[in-house]
């Protein structure tokens, strides 16, 4: 185990050196925060509390910071390499200012909807615990709203291969495995598993209507449907549940109608542009390929720049075969005995007599 920790250090610091500021500096603060945690109580301070996120306390600061604290080294391993994750896989495509607009929303929406299901919680049952002895913060929100991301990015990829699970259904079955968690006992409180929740959903509902790029806002594709997070028999149902809360969401002026574009101005006939046939997926799909050919590209260079021993040694062998091949051809050497009296007679024929009338001049 031991041999195997500086080659994971090595890889883990090549790989932080090659992100952004943004990364470096969340990476940065969460090891900090994790070091002060052990003089100062830091989930009390910058984590959400219910009762005293709502008036009349109203620690509205703790919606930003929550998403850094972490208590137990586990949980730094798992911040820090989920931003760093999200930083070599989406900055590239996002930009490093979109990245850090991306955590935020995503942290301060998980917070205030997880402290608001608490609050709810407490209405209902009047158990004060749910305000003040619940304690909101660590990476499990962020995780939620990377796990979308990924799935609308590079959804096909596969993760594991036996059994068979591509990374379109990481956000269920991380959500699955944090309930499983909680109903077992492992997890002694349900704020993680609610945090991861508004994550993915308040991720989702960024991606889907409200963040802008090259073609616009957000992602009206298919394939990153609402319902396309859940298995294919609930699916029909889900969807139109979907539809009922988008159509809802639409009137009330939260969310924006799904319309058709026609471009009437093209130099051949009518292009319609439908939201489930935007070219944006396959945009990202494509520089994310051309991405990995140049990392394997430049991996080859990096190998071919070093001649093998077994290109050396055949080098070495070529050169004494040329300086032991013999200067004269073979009819020209000479070899002692008769093979060599034979031989200079079929290399040097003998020259024809020069007569003079009849007599021999040799």
């Amino acid at each position: 185990m031991n041999r195997y920790l500086p080659v994971a250090q090595q890889h883990f610091l090549a790989a932080l050196a090659s992100t952004s500021v943004v990364v470096k500096a969340i990476s940065a603060l969460v090891v900090l925060l994790y070091l002060l945690s052990w003089a100062v109580d830091t989930p009390y301070a910058l984590g959400v509390t219910p009762g005293y996120l709502f008036p009349p306390n109203f620690w509205v600061w703790t919606l930003v910071t929550h998403g850094v604290v972490e208590q137990h080294v586990w949980g730094v391993a798992a911040n820090v390499g989920t931003v760093m994750a999200c930083g070599r896989l989406l900055e590239p495509l996002w930009g490093a200012l979109e990245l850090l607009i991306f955590f935020a929303v995503v942290n301060v929406s998980a917070g205030l909807l997880a402290g608001f299901s608490y609050l709810l919680t407490y209405v209902a049952t009047f158990d004060l615990d749910f305000l003040f002895a619940v304690r909101i913060h660590g990476a499990a929100g962020f995780l939620g709203g990377v796990l979308v991301a990924l799935k609308q990015t590079m959804g096909d990829t596969t993760v594991l291969r036996v059994p068979q699970v591509r990374l379109k259904a990481a956000p269920a079955l991380v959500l699955l495995l944090l309930a499983l968690l909680r109903l077992s006992g492992l997890l002694d409180s349900s704020a993680p598993l609610a945090a991861y929740s508004y994550g993915t959903l308040s991720g989702w509902v960024y991606l889907r209507f409200y963040q802008r790029h090259s073609r616009g806002r957000g992602d009206m594709s298919d394939h990153f449907a609402f319902a396309s997070f859940f298995p294919e028999a609930v699916q029909p149902a889900v969807g139109l549940l979907a539809g009922l809360v988008h159509s809802a969401l639409v009137k009330m002026k939260v969310c924006r109608k799904m319309v058709k574009r026609y471009d009437v101005g093209a130099p051949s006939s009518i292009t319609i542009s439908l939201p489930g046939t935007d070219p944006q997926d396959a945009e990202r799909r494509r520089q994310l390929a051309l991405k990995a050919l140049n990392e394997r590209l430049k991996r080859v260079e990096d190998q071919s720049a070093w001649p093998s021993m077994d290109d050396e040694e055949d080098d070495d062998e070529d050169e004494v075969r040329t300086d032991t091949q013999p200067l004269l051809p073979d009819e020209f050497i000479s070899y002692p005995g008769p093979v060599a009296a034979v031989q200079a007679q079929i290399v040097t024929p003998p020259l024809p007599c020069l007569t003079v009338g009849m007599r021999c001049l040799c």
